[in-house]
């Protein structure tokens, strides 16, 4: 593959999983009550960390977003990033597994759902995937460019 194309790729995967997380993570900021309920939801954190949660998560990924837009520390986010999605999709399998009817609240909202349904399940899955695999190029062809501290 050409040096070009990986620069392409490699700007398209930054700076996409960059609005990922900002857009995820100012969403449940600005909604901190829908935020804790999402994370309730997954019925996997102690109650007395629910608010921690709540809000130190989409404050992380403000910050890996933040991190990637700035082109500062661009491997190791993509790693805390690849982690994240991980542990994401690890937790969307376990609610599916436990027969937990909930929307994730990944861009928001959250928290119990009638309407939720294996191909509900699957499309998180699948979306969330596609981030990690932004992850993972973001990690092998960072694009320096436009980087502060690259």
């Amino acid at each position: 593959m050409s040096t070009s194309v990986k620069e392409i790729v490699g700007a398209l995967a930054r700076f996409g999983l960059a609005a990922v997380w900002l857009i995820a993570g100012g969403i449940k900021l600005l909604d901190p009550l829908a935020s804790r309920q999402a994370v309730q939801a997954f019925e996997i954190i102690p109650r007395d960390y629910l608010q921690i949660v709540a809000i130190g998560l989409p404050a992380f990924e403000v910050i890996l977003g933040l991190l990637l837009l700035l082109g500062t520390f661009l491997r190791p986010t993509a790693v805390a990033s690849g982690v994240l999605m991980g542990v994401f999709i690890a937790a969307i399998i376990s609610a599916w597994a436990r027969g937990l009817q909930i929307d994730c609240g990944c861009f928001g909202g959250g928290g119990y759902n009638p309407e939720v349904t294996p191909m509900t399940y699957l499309s998180e899955i699948g979306r969330d995937g596609g981030f990690l695999l932004l992850a993972v190029v973001v990690y092998i062809w960072p694009f320096k460019r436009a980087a502060i501290a690259p």
